[in-house]
């Protein structure tokens, strides 16, 4: 039996769905109500014959009923805007009620907070409420292993947005894509999870191609300058790189479960370039790429190569005090095992252990535990 290895979270990739602040922004959280136009069709009445008084006394009282009929309509409106502005109140605290119990664990008080903000959007008919309000329901359901339910609910807002004039290339279109390929591929659905992964990779390669277009150069004070990006340019050109980096890491987990150990490297190569060059060799997705590449070059049985790369993400990894450094040490270990270096393995394991207890992540103890017990039948061969 192998000693098992373990995947570290892909938890720190940049994401474009639409946070609060941006729907504010935006105005897609704000109330939307068309205000009700007050036409008055021109009123037709004889002038009663009479004196100039009697005459001024019945202008009188038909002034007096225009203006009453004038105030009930305001009045009228005004109740209707109130009561727009109270769901719509009632709404946006709804999805923080269901952020706030995302926080603290209550899955299910979130996902009923969720529904109940989605009828009030739908009522409101707020589409891009109803978008934000489906991916958030879509992510819960996501995370918590309901994929069927997780799949409609990010069909449901891909069509919405798609509807009111999304490109199909938007980032956020192609956030959800991924998400559908990896549910297809959580459901041996293979056809259609490496369909999705093409779709999504191909996009943002073509994207980016196109944003890095340089047009010709234009000569200034004698010496040729090309384009250069702007600062929105800038920041679409990293969101999508980063975005195409995640894609990459999706696929080569893919990959190594079917066993594909040459694709799923080539993929995490690639995502680690991306992921260094855009976030820096020490940022915690950067060490979680290096660790799982580590993993693909330890199945290969390319021992020393996995070695330096994986040491590589300790060492950087306790430089910058990484918060999964329990997973790095243990995958750490997890090589030096397989060389035979059954000491070392064991001190390292160890330290893993106390690490993984302390910040309570259970899965990786039971995990450490495995390979501890390996190593122990192992040393007594």
């Amino acid at each position: 039996m192998a000693a098992r290895w373990v995947l570290s979270p892909s938890r720190y990739w940049m994401t474009r769905f639409l946070s609060p602040a941006e729907l504010r922004r935006t105005g897609c959280l704000r109330v939307r109500c068309t205000a009700v136009a007050m036409t008055t069709a021109p009123v037709v009445a004889k002038i009663p014959r009479g004196s100039q008084k009697e005459r001024q006394e019945e202008n009188k009282r038909r002034g007096g009923v225009l203006w009453a009929a004038f105030a009930l309509s305001l009045f009228g409106q005004q109740e209707q805007k109130d009561e727009v502005q109270e769901k719509h109140d009632e709404m946006v605290l709804l999805l923080k009620k269901a952020k706030l119990s995302i926080y603290r664990g209550n899955m299910e008080d979130a996902t009923d907070f969720l529904h109940k903000a989605v009828v009030l959007a739908h009522q409101l008919q707020d589409q891009a409420a109803i978008i934000y309000t489906y991916i958030q329901m879509a992510n819960l359901a996501f995370v918590r292993g309901q994929l069927d339910s997780a799949e409609k609910l990010f069909k449901a807002a891909m069509s919405f947005m798609l509807s009111g004039g999304t490109a199909q290339d938007d980032n956020a279109i192609i956030e959800m894509s991924l998400k559908l390929a990896t549910i297809y591929a959580e459901q041996n659905k293979k056809e259609l999870a490496e369909h999705g992964f093409r779709f999504c990779l191909d996009s943002l390669e073509a994207k980016l191609k196109q944003l890095c277009k340089q047009p010709p150069g234009k000569e200034v004070a004698g010496e040729v300058t090309g384009h250069v990006l702007t600062g929105e340019e800038e920041d679409l050109r990293k969101e999508t790189r980063l975005l195409l980096g995640l894609c990459l890491d999706s696929r080569a987990r893919y990959r190594m479960s079917f066993r594909q150990l040459d694709q799923a490297e080539t993929d995490y190569r690639s995502a680690l370039d991306i992921c260094a060059q855009e976030q820096g060799e020490a940022h915690p997705q950067t060490l979680v790429l290096m660790s799982d590449l580590a993993t693909v070059l330890d199945l290969q049985g390319r021992y020393d190569e996995a070695l330096v790369l994986v040491q590589k993400a300790v060492d950087l990894g306790r430089l910058a005090r990484n918060e999964d450094q329990h997973v790095l040490l243990s995958n750490l270990a997890g090589v030096l095992l397989h060389m035979g270096r059954y000491e070392e393995a064991e001190r390292i394991y160890k330290e893993a252990m106390f690490q993984a207890k302390q910040v309570g992540d259970q899965a990786t103890q039971d995990q450490i535990q495995e390979s501890l017990e390996e190593l122990m039948r192992r040393k007594q061969k």
